[in-house]
């Protein structure tokens, strides 16, 4: 049994299919005219260099014994000459290979991305960020060097394999059957390891991605766990899942290096035979000349190099199928929450809203929300209160469409009097009329500057300081080292969580959205900061429609409208003195938080 999510195995068990690399071939096709170039150079500077041992062929059978100094100059010279030319061509093939490895990996890198930024937040809530980010990383990474140089090297070695044996029958048949004899007995060690070694490495793949996901999640909750004295537990789980990585991997080498030493042994075996026969039949009086068994000697190397190689090729991409699959599984994860066919544009909205029947649910069978209905007119102000877990929340989340309906529609009225459903107008037309600040006050790595105006990139530094008056963020900020050009660490290390809160309102203030949504906004600020923070965001209020999430009931009394929401909808609804004189449910929570304060 598991002992903590991270021990859970992502299933990879899956045969291999071809359809994943003929699908990752229209990366390859974007640089055919690089690959085609690299193969070209490749196979000259092979060919070029399967001269070498009929150079020594040639030295030895007929320059050294008539003693023809004039053939051993030439020789010499064709000798560093191949070499040279070998060298060359090779250099310009890594060059040209490099570039198009690193294309590649940009290319399914970037779509990758692209693609994980439209994905709804159902995808991100049930997988923890680490094996996201094994597979942008590291499963990139692996893929990308085996369809670039991989498909390079598989029909380079073919190619080397045929020259060979040609070399080898023009030079001698009889001692290059003696060679090809033990290819039967390789390949058959090949096809007896191949599902062991695929099965190995889909392991390793497993261990790692479970080291790499706790992995972030320890350095992400650092501050928690030293909080809680967690450091030794959390060393005991992290050399567990090392241990697991180490071992899965080890074994899959050990595996692996099975070809290595098949083809050595082989190489070894058929190199004995060569000579035993060769020395068998210059005694005997046969053609094999010493400088042909020689060469001889030099071509098994060279048979023998190209059939290990293609058998690791082969192999590589068996296992990196795996990482393919997980790749495209990624790319192909459906878009929940998209744009509709024919979305048009949402045009200037009035803030008005009708949330119509609308029912909700995150796991299927379970209603968060049932036929909820409410009208909301433009300008208006509506506060969200109710115990943890009622739908608050939600209802925010539908409002900016991060999820979809299970029932019924959400609509907003425009300037115009016409009414839109939400589902039916672009995402980005919709969301860049919403001023939302969500209850986790994330910060980008960058200036103060830079996060403020991360909504609206073409706010100047005057509109960016008036966003942080209204919000009294330009208090602190004023006192930073750099001021607004102050960089902060990543999610904001360096600012408390008040601070945090205050650029990240900000930032949503200077939108200067149709309808803004604070979601639990004030719910790290102290006292203080909040009395002067409601003060700013008054002004912003008017004329302005607003959802308002908040714990402190304290804060929500001047809204038009308080909606206690328990029991799948809208448990209760009127203003604060309405809900007050009613003595029901928010009556009771009000009462509760203000015995709590004076306590």
């Amino acid at each position: 049994m598991a002992r903590n999510k991270f021990d859970v195995d992502e299933r990879l068990e899956t045969p291999f299919q071809w359809k994943h690399l003929k699908r990752a071939g229209k990366y390859i096709a974007r640089h055919k005219g690089k690959m085609l170039a690299a193969l070209g150079l490749s196979a000259a500077a092979s060919v070029a260099t399967l001269f070498i041992p009929k150079i020594t062929q040639w030295v030895l059978d007929d320059a050294v014994p008539n003693q023809d100094t004039g053939m051993i100059g030439r020789m010499a010279l064709l000798f560093v000459g191949v070499i040279a030319l070998s060298i060359v061509f090779t250099t310009i093939r890594s060059r040209l290979m490099a570039h198009v490895s690193q294309r590649i990996i940009y290319d399914i890198r970037n779509d990758l991305f692209a693609h994980l930024q439209k994905l709804p937040f159902s995808y991100y809530d049930s997988r923890p960020a680490g094996k996201i980010l094994v597979r942008v990383i590291n499963y990139v990474n692996s893929v990308s060097d085996i369809l670039s140089n991989g498909i390079i090297n598989m029909i380079l070695e073919i190619i080397n394999l045929v020259f060979i044996v040609i070399f080898m029958y023009t030079t001698d048949a009889t001692l290059a059957t003696v060679i090809v004899a033990g290819l039967p007995f390789f390949v058959a060690v090949i096809v007896l390891i191949k599902p062991r070694q695929r099965r190995a490495w889909q392991n390793q793949s497993n261990k790692n991605s479970n080291y790499n996901a706790y992995l972030a999640e320890s350095i992400d909750g650092v501050r928690v766990s030293q909080l809680f004295d967690r450091q030794e537990v959390n060393i005991g789980i992290m050399r567990r899942l090392a241990t697991a990585c180490r071992q899965a991997w080890l074994k899959a080498v050990y595996i692996s290096n099975t070809v290595w030493l098949s083809s050595e042994i082989m190489t070894q075996v058929v190199t004995t035979f060569l000579y035993i026969a060769g020395v068998y039949w210059m005694g005997g009086g046969k053609m094999a000349s010493f400088g042909v068994i020689l060469a001889m000697g030099q071509y098994v190397s060279r048979f023998w190099q190209p059939i290990t190689n293609l058998a690791n090729i082969y192999n590589s991409f068996v296992n990196n199928i795996a990482y393919l699959e997980r790749i495209f599984e990624t790319m192909d994860e459906p878009v929940v929450v998209d744009d509709a066919p024919g979305a048009q544009p949402l045009p200037d909205i009035s803030g008005e809203v009708d949330f119509q029947d609308v029912t909700f649910a995150y796991e299927e069978g379970t209603n968060v929300l049932e036929h909820m209905n409410l009208h909301v007119n433009a300008g208006e102000s509506i506060a969200l209160v109710g115990p943890t877990g009622a739908g608050k929340s939600t209802i925010i989340n539908l409002l900016c469409r991060f999820y979809n309906l299970n029932g019924g529609k959400i609509c907003l009225h425009g300037r115009d009097g016409s009414v839109y459903d939400i589902s039916q107008v672009t995402l980005h037309s919709l969301r860049t009329q919403l001023g939302i600040m969500l209850q986790d006050s994330f910060l980008f790595s960058g200036t103060l500057m830079d996060n403020i105006r991360y909504g609206r990139l073409d706010a100047t530094e005057e509109e960016v300081r008036e966003a942080a008056v209204r919000v009294r963020a330009d208090e602190f900020i004023s006192r930073m080292p750099q001021g607004y050009q102050t960089e902060i660490r990543e999610r904001g290390g360096n600012l408390s969580q008040g601070e945090k809160q205050l650029v990240a309102f900000a930032r949503t203030l200077l939108s200067d959205p149709a309808i803004l949504i604070l979601d639990e906004a004030t719910s790290s600020i102290d006292t203080q900061t909040e009395k002067l923070l409601q003060e700013g965001i008054q002004e912003m209020l008017k004329g302005r429609t607003s959802f308002i999430v908040a714990h402190r009931l304290s804060t929500i009394k001047h809204c038009d409208r308080i909606l206690y929401i328990s029991q799948k909808g809208i448990a209760e609804m009127g203003t604060h003195e309405e809900l007050m004189r009613k003595r029901g449910l928010y009556y009771q929570l009000y009462t509760a938080q203000a015995q709590e304060k004076a306590a």
